[in-house]
């Protein structure tokens, strides 16, 4: 048989092959990539985006910008410096070298990042980039362009080592470019979805606000979003990664006409996965018109076209054994069970007396702690999920994919072989297992065990299937058990708890109960905690029913809270009418104006904001007219600004 390889591969070609035409006698020397680097800096993203994310933002910050400034500045730095120093140690040639710095200064740029978020006033000024808080995924894709500086620094370090060991020289901009352009599939979904949830959320319908933030109209979003992910991520996917189509000729022929055989149709393309001179292939998409299978220019180059053909039947077996699918639910129906989790947990734990203490007393700043309370167990508890559980299930994918090589194609011997060059032509150690993949050994006598006992195919396929099962059984009864605690009752029984401290320590000196309420509720107004001041609002009102200030600022609050849910506009007349009965003074009267604005009584709330700005001085007249024009050119909406 004549040699099939195409003449526009990027790698050098060697042109011995044994008598059969099909198998090499030499393969150039080609480095190899520690695989756990993609899990890794899957997980480091994950991670990031959690440490961000935890936390409230401040309405005004403890240091100034120059402080802030300047400890970021050092921090990049510090890091700066380090990556120089450890990128040094880097030997020539020593791909395994080159990997593992680039996990250390990963895990090291996460912790950093987390120095700086927590430490410093950084997501006060990132905030700004929101629109006025209307888009606040535009916060957190700062917050994301901030890691990524980090990470660049370490790139920037990176392209000397990079260019002595994969051959390629660029200069630093394209260099860290295109490693951005490498990663960016690990956040892009995440983007997506925030960009998509907060334009819709912006879109003036009426009662959509409240549908997507209930449970259906969670599901239903993520449903959507999933679906248009699974049918153009991998395009895009591909683009990025600078992916081209397999050059016509010999070689592509005879690969088309195999997948024909197995029923299988997909566009192959070639992976320039570091400059092409990895020893992997991949498969991703669902659709056949938007399915890829891609190769890198080292393992065509490498492979006999038998063991190409195992390596292009193992991709096959993901496709059929619906792995990709899988995927999309482990990740998804987690996802889902960590946003059903984080209320519970949050106040489960603020049950907890040592960290109910904890949490009201001065020892801590309350925003970080909440952030640390509400956040790290459930980032501990993703990380997990993703070493273990989700590891598990990849683990068991890969080898049930090797089974299906020895099922389609009568026996293994072709993928042993493939395993073997990669094993002593990529330098991977066959003894060495990680949390993702079995080791090469591993695999290698697990096809040899299938070519002696075909039936641990079935016992296998099986083994998933039970392990799937029992996946779903625990996800779905864990997620009915979160659906019957009253996370309502435990919100409540935290927030009396917060008021009876407050009372008892903070204005334990006032004899009034009514005045206590009173103050308890301009204290946690004043802390933005909304619901707290309602409630305590409330409780004074049953021992000062006829209090006005009390009247109006419970009003104000029912109209202006920034939890829409909270917002009570019918009941906010009902009180405002009640303090301007008592006393007509400009802002409770300008309280009774927006409450009657807010109840679509546009003429009565002018008229009686026209009182108000008659009795006003003349230093708050602009308010009372800015407010005149308001309820003219406007109207109200559970999403107005205040």
């Amino acid at each position: 048989m004549a040699r099939i390889w195409p003449e526009q591969l990027a790698v050098k070609r060697n042109d011995n092959y044994s008598a059969d035409g099909l198998t090499r006698i030499d393969s150039p020397k080609l480095l190899t990539q520690d695989s756990l680097v993609i899990y890794t800096n899957l997980l480091i993203f994950i991670s990031a985006i959690f440490l961000f994310t935890m936390g409230s933002i401040p309405d005004e910050p403890p240091g100034s910008f120059i402080e802030t400034l300047l400890v970021t500045g050092g921090i990049l730095l510090f890091y700066r410096y380090a990556c120089g120093r450890i990128y040094k140690r880097v030997r020539a040639q020593s791909s395994m070298d080159y990997f593992g710095a680039e996990k250390r200064l990963s895990i090291l740029a996460l912790l950093l990042y987390g120095m700086l978020i927590f430490l410093t006033d950084i997501k006060y000024y990132l905030h700004t980039f929101s629109i006025d808080g209307n888009l606040p995924v535009l916060t957190d894709i700062s917050g994301l362009i901030l890691f990524l500086v980090f990470l660049s620094l370490m790139w920037s370090s990176a392209r000397k080592p990079y260019s002595a060991i994969f051959g390629r020289s660029q200069t630093r901009r394209e260099f860290i470019l295109s490693n951005i352009k490498s990663n960016l599939p690990i956040v892009l979904p995440w983007i997506m979805l925030s960009l998509v949830y907060d334009i819709v959320l912006l879109a003036p319908i009426e009662g959509l606000s409240g549908l997507l933030e209930s449970r259906f109209g969670d599901l239903l979003f993520f449903g959507l979003f999933l679906f248009l992910v699974v049918l153009f991520f991998p395009p895009l996917v591909k683009k990025l990664w600078g992916c081209k189509p397999l050059p016509p000729g010999p070689l592509k022929d005879h690969l088309v006409e195999f997948c024909k055989k197995q029923n299988f149709t997909a566009n192959l393309y070639l992976w320039p996965l570091f400059e092409g001179r990895i020893l992997t292939a991949g498969v991703m998409g669902l659709v056949p018109g938007l399915r890829y299978i891609l190769l890198t220019p080292a393992i065509i180059e490498t492979m006999s076209m038998r063991e190409l053909e195992s390596i292009m039947t193992h991709e096959i077996g993901h496709v059929k054994k619906k792995h990709m699918l899988l995927y999309v639910l482990l990740i998804g129906g987690f996802g889902l069970f960590i946003g059903t989790l984080a209320e519970p947990l949050l106040f489960t734990m603020l049950s907890m007396d040592w960290v109910f203490k904890l949490s009201v007393s001065n020892a801590v700043n309350s925003d970080f702690f909440g952030a640390l309370i509400g956040g790290f167990p459930l980032l501990i508890l993703l990380l997990l999920y993703y070493r273990f559980v989700f590891g598990y299930f990849i683990r068991n994918f890969e080898r049930q994919a090797d089974l299906h090589v020895v099922k389609i194609v009568g026996t293994g011997q072709w993928l042993i072989s493939a395993f073997e060059k990669i094993s002593s032509v990529g330098g991977h150690k066959k003894e060495k297992k990680n949390w993702h993949h079995f080791g090469i050994g591993e695999r290698i006598d697990c096809l040899a065990e299938a070519e002696r006992d075909r039936g641990l195919i079935k016992r296998h396929d099986r083994k998933v299937m039970v392990s799937l099962l029992a996946f779903l059984i625990l996800l779905g009864g864990a997620g009915y058990y979160l659906s019957a605690v009253e996370t309502e009752e435990l919100v409540s029984d935290y927030e009396e708890r917060f008021i009876e401290f407050a009372l008892t320590n903070r204005v334990k000196d006032i004899e009034d109960e009514g005045l206590w309420y009173h103050m308890v509720g301009d204290l946690m107004y004043s802390r933005k905690q909304e619901r707290k001041a309602i409630i305590a609002y409330n409780r004074a009102l049953e021992k000062k029913p006829l209090e006005i200030e009390l009247l109006n600022n419970l009003a104000w609050l029912l109209l202006t809270a920034e939890d829409s849910s909270l917002r009570d506009p019918e009941r906010a007349l009902v009180l405002a009418q009640r303090a301007a009965q008592g006393k007509p003074s400009p802002h409770i009267l300008d309280t009774l104006a927006t409450a009657l604005w807010a109840n679509g009584r546009v003429d009565e709330a002018i008229a009686t904001e026209w009182r108000a700005l008659q009795k006003a001085p003349p230093t708050e007249a602009n308010f009372y007219r800015s407010q005149i024009k308001r309820f003219s050119s406007e109207v109200y909406s559970p999403q107005s600004k205040f």
